[in-house]
This record gives C-alpha cells, structure tokens and sequence, in this order.
C-alpha cells in the first residue's frame, strides 16, 4: 500500500541529523520549540557512522597491535596477531552505541524523527520521500529549517568508487581483511591517517600527492614531523604527482601517476619526474569532501550555493533568508565535526531568540595522524599579517619526562602570543596527545588569558601537559626544561 502525502507543521525542521543537525535538534528542543529531525540514512551522520568515530576506533586497534609488536626497547617481545575483521566487529560496535545514544537522546529532548530525504517545495515547507517501495511522502511546513546535510567524499575523474578496486575512505573503514599493498592518493589528513592505520597493520602503503608535501594546510615543521614518522611506518610518498588512471591486474590495480602540472605543487628535488606505475590491491582515494547540498532543491527555498556547493552564512549561522540556517560542511570549510556542533548549537539560540553568535578564534582543529596534530587560533605569520607583534615559544617533547616514559617523544609545543600585551594568539602541536593538549590553548585564547597566565599554573608532573606550561616559559626567556632562545 502506498501511503499518501500529507502535511504536518513545526516551528524548526533540522535537514541532517550529524553532528550539526542533531545538536541543533536537541538544544532547539531544550529552548522549548517544537522541533522535527529529517534523516535519511544513518544518525550521527558520515562523522559518527563512516568518519571520525570509526577511523579513531581503527587509530587506536592499530596502533596498539603496532606498538605491542615494536616494544623490543621496553624488554616486550611480542607478535600480535591482527584479526582486521574482529576489530571492524568492535568498532561497529561503537558506533552502533553512540548512534543509538543520538536518537535516544533526540527523544528524550522531544525531537520529532522523521526518516526520509528532504526537498524544498517552496520558501517555507519541504517534501520528505521515505526510503523503501511503498512508504509515499510527506510534507512539512516550517517557521525556519536548518540544512545539516553534511559532505560526502570527492570522486576523481576516472577513479570512480565501485567498492572493490576503488575504495573511499568510508569503504576503507569496513575492509575485512588487511590489504597487501594499498595504494593511496591524496596526503590530507584524511589520505594520512588510513595510511598509518594500514601500515601499522602491515600494509605496504604507497601515497600520491600532487604538492610538495603532506598534511598541505600546516606549517612545515609541523608536517614534517608527521611525514617522518610516517616513513619509519614504510610508508612511501610520491609528492608532485597525480593519478592519471588505473587498471585492473589480477585481483588488485596498477595506477599509472604522472608528474603534477606546475601550478599544482612542485615535485620533491629527490622525485624522478617521470610516469609511474603503481600496483596494489586496492586503490583509496581521499583528495577531500564536498557539501551535500544538490539534493534539497535549493532554488525552490531561494537559497543559492557558491560554485563549490557552499551556503554562506553569517555568524549567527543564518543564509540570505533569515529564516533559514545552514551548519557544519554545507557552511564551508573549516568540516569539523565539532564546528558543525557549535554552529548547530548557535542557530537554535538564534532561532529562539538567544544572543547567540560563532566566535570562529579559538575553534581548534586536530589530525589523528602518528604523532597527533592539534592546533588552534594564529600561526605566527597569521598574526604579523593581523597587525600583531607576534613572540613565539616553543618546547620540544625530547624534553619531556613523561613523552619519554611513554616513548613517543617526537614533536613538540608552540605558543604564539602578541609580544606587547603577551595574550595568547594561537598554538601549534604535534606529538603524543596533541588532540587533548590543544584544549587548554583554546581555552586561554578564548578567556584572553596571557603567557604570564599559562607559565604561573601548577602543571602537575609528569605530564604532557607540562610542555604547554614550559612553551610559555619559553615564550617569557625563562624556561627551565630547555634552552632558551
């Protein structure tokens, strides 16, 4: 039976229930407006079900097979048996818990779940189809909507997915069985970190990149570190080249590479500029995401996207109509899951009459790569370009007594404060916990605290988190733990 279309009314309709979405759903149900979810595959979104959360499960399954079979230095000697399909039971089992934890916490807010995929008919209602043959449609009409639609991976010409040669990131974190060679192309922080997930496993990785270098949007320093480490994996890197094509050989691929044109990164001095042929089982491709926002019929709601499928916004997360919001990836980059949550949080206070705004300063970014990458607020050549007088400091994690006793003692802490009034700008780590230590930075950016601040609190020992107090030490001339410059 085909169930017919009918219409229902609510004061927020949410498209999307990823990190954006459902946040917004949930503190738009708290601020007592009547609020309805649309959803059509999986809550959580591609961040809970097929990205950040299951990557950071592998991250972890590898890592500790890795280091158990790599610990001769500790006086452990071990061969760690990986069954790759046991651990994708695990991790499933993690996502399948916090995504039953969304929808029951979007119930208990009283949030209305609607599952479908939702279309503008007009400025102010949508049409909902539900998946299944038979299942009809429905329409909603709103008073305003907020688009949380998300992103989905970019597809290269002639390197389509089809699940078995061609692989997404989202395919690489359901593999059964730990490929032999994997070819990889694009050296992101996305291409980074499922290579170091296969090669902890055993995998020998080869990675495509068209510049000069991985992890583009960091600082050198900093993505050399990562680099390294990554080479020690065995990873191998082709920088200043682009897949051009791939066949099948076998059971895997070859992919045929050719030098990147000269406006689009410059090859290594060491790289030999000429065609190559690269085999592996599988090829993954990871060049970025793109927003989803091709599928809500946009025109009809009189909302336009930028040529790269972007809505903008302002900071109150709001489109050129004020009624409707967009959040998360569809309102551009940064795509942080975190950032979709604050955005989504701010258009719900918006919506009901909070002063609520994005304070985009201190909005932190981390890559789970081996050592871990956590940044916040200005680089030091962003804050001279700013109009500040920026002073530097920087403590190494060799210097630090607890990254010894854990045997992770690459990288280090940098603090960029403005030198006149010594309010901390921004801060820069890579090594052991990165992700957790930017925290505290982005608090002090955000409470405006000084270097003078960070140096006078108590860093209980020994900690990681000593090397931020020691990085503001340096910063003043007085360190302790190392030299200063």
């Amino acid at each position: 039976m085909v169930v017919g279309d009918v219409t229902t009314g609510t004061d927020v309709l949410v498209i999307g229930a990823g990190p954006g979405g459902y946040v917004a759903a949930i503190r738009a149900g708290q601020l007592d407006l009547d609020v309805t979810l649309v959803e059509r595959d999986a809550y959580g979104g591609a961040c809970l079900n097929r990205g950040c959360i299951p990557s950071k499960a592998l991250i972890t399954g590898s890592k500790l097979a890795h280091d158990a079979g790599n610990a001769e230095d500790l006086g452990i000697h071990a061969n760690p048996a990986v069954d790759l399909s046991q651990m994708m039971n695990w991790k499933d089992g993690v996502v399948d818990g916090l995504t039953g934890g969304v929808e029951k916490l979007c119930k208990a807010n009283g949030v209305n779940l609607v599952e479908g995929t939702a279309e503008f008919s007009g400025e102010k209602s949508v049409r909902v189809v539900h998946g299944g043959e038979g299942q009809g449609s429905e329409s909603i009409d709103f008073e305003h909507c907020i688009i949380a639609t998300g992103s989905r991976p970019i597809q290269v010409p002639g390197f389509e997915f089809d699940g078995e040669h061609v692989i997404s990131a989202e395919a690489a974190l359901d593999l059964q069985t730990v490929p032999d060679e994997l070819v990889v192309v694009g050296a992101g922080y996305i291409g980074m970190e499922l290579a170091g997930v296969y090669a902890r496993l055993g995998t020998d990785v080869t990675v495509i990149e068209m510049l000069d270098d991985v992890l583009p949007p960091y600082e050198d320093d900093v993505s050399r570190v990562v680099r390294k480490h990554a080479e020690e994996l065995g990873v191998e890197f082709h920088f200043g080249y682009t897949a051009e094509d791939w066949e099948q050989s076998g059971d895997g691929v070859v992919v045929t590479a050719a030098p990147a044109a000269a406006d689009g990164g410059e090859a290594a001095e060491a790289e030999e500029q000429e065609v190559l042929e690269l085999s592996g089982d599988k090829v993954l491709v990871a060049v970025g995401r793109q927003p989803v926002t091709d599928t809500m019929d946009l025109e009809a709601a009189g909302i336009e996207s930028d040529e790269n499928g972007f809505i903008q916004t302002d900071d109150r997360a709001r489109t050129e109509k004020d009624h409707i919001f967009a959040v998360g990836d569809v309102a551009g980059e940064p795509m942080l899951a975190h950032k979709a949550s604050t955005e989504g949080q701010v258009a719900a206070e918006v919506i009901a009459g909070e002063p609520s705004a994005v304070d985009y300063q201190a909005m932190p970014a981390a890559v789970f790569t081996s050592p871990e990458i956590g940044t916040v607020g200005l680089t030091a050549d962003e804050a001279e370009e700013q109009g500040f007088e920026p002073i530097t400091g920087k403590f190494p994690f060799n210097a630090s007594g607890r990254a010894m006793t854990a045997n992770e003692t690459d990288g280090f802490v940098r603090i960029v404060a403005d030198e006149p009034s010594g309010f901390v700008l921004g801060a820069q780590i890579v090594g052991p916990e990165a992700s957790e230590l930017v925290a505290e930075l982005g608090l002090a950016i955000e409470m405006g605290a000084t270097l003078e601040d960070i140096a006078s609190t108590v860093h209980t020992h020994p900690t990681l988190a000593e090397s931020t107090m020691e990085a503001a030490e340096n910063a003043l001339g007085h360190a302790i733990h190392t030299l200063n410059r």
